[in-house]
């Protein structure tokens, strides 16, 4: 899993850097490169072999993915309304909101499902 958390933080720093270049040059739009390098970091600390560290960081890497998730909520509202013809006030920002927290929705799925297959090796 540590693997997967820093390809999930490279793509969310892929992500700002694209948004950053061709959306607008906004600060905000760093915002998914922030989580993206946190769980970079997390990632390359939670490569160790042992297991309580790897346990720690893997963890927290979850929780920065779980609150850059539970943040775009209003940006996949704002997708939500754009599908139904709505309009929303600014759509580029609604979008890469909404593509943030479909990556970081990905990875806590996936890193919940990992804690539960880890747990059962061990009870078993």
């Amino acid at each position: 899993m540590a693997k997967l958390t820093v390809v999930f933080g490279v793509l969310l720093v892929l992500l700002s850097a694209g948004a950053f270049a061709f959306v607008s040059h906004y600060p905000h739009t760093l915002i998914p490169g922030a989580f993206g390098v946190v769980l970079i970091i997390l990632g390359m600390l939670a490569h160790t072999p042992d297991a309580k560290r790897r346990m720690l960081f893997m963890h927290i890497a979850v929780t920065v993915g779980l609150l850059g998730f539970l943040g775009t909520i209003p940006g996949i509202i704002g997708i939500v309304k754009l599908w139904a013809g709505q309009s929303v006030i600014r759509p580029d920002a609604a979008k890469v909101q909404a593509l943030m927290g479909s990556l970081c929705l990905i990875f806590v799925l996936l890193c919940v499902r990992s804690f539960i297959a880890a747990r059962r090796a061990r009870l078993s």
